[in-house]
């Protein structure tokens, strides 16, 4: 199923929104953030403006947005151009959650910020390993 808000995003339409993916299997039973996004395959995304996606990533992790960001830093991994999953560089399982923003394109920084929008992407395994992806907006080796 294509949720127009994601591929808007993806496009580097929504800079100033952020992008959460949670598994079925990381939701809560209540559904409160399965009641704000939209169904994909294995679990939901949603598509908010950016403060707004920061609580909500915090309120469905317990973590907060931005330290969570700084820890995945720390090791690349490979996370789906669709931002529904990913492979933990560690023990190899898929993501249980994906957090992602997009950097509108820089070319004073250079390097692929001159190239054009960038996707920023952190994902955890269920086993809790923090990792991070980045590419630029329509980069079909994403």
């Amino acid at each position: 199923m294509s949720d127009p808000e994601l591929d808007a995003f993806l496009a580097g339409e929504r800079l100033d929104h952020v992008a959460l993916f949670l598994t079925d299997d990381y939701l809560d039973d209540e559904g409160a953030l399965a009641d704000h996004g939209a169904p994909v395959d294995g679990g939901v995304v949603l598509v908010v403006p950016g403060e707004k996606g920061r609580r909500l990533f915090s309120a469905g992790t317990g973590m907060d947005a931005m330290a969570f960001a700084k820890e995945a830093m720390d090791a690349e991994g490979d996370i789906d151009p669709g931002l529904t999953g990913g492979v933990c560089p560690d023990c190899g399982e898929g993501a249980a959650f994906v957090l992602a923003f997009a950097e509108a394109q820089n070319e004073e920084v250079g390097g692929i910020y001159a190239e054009g929008d960038v996707i920023h992407a952190y994902a955890a395994c269920p086993a809790g390993t923090a990792f991070s992806d980045r590419w630029v907006v329509g980069d079909a080796d994403a």
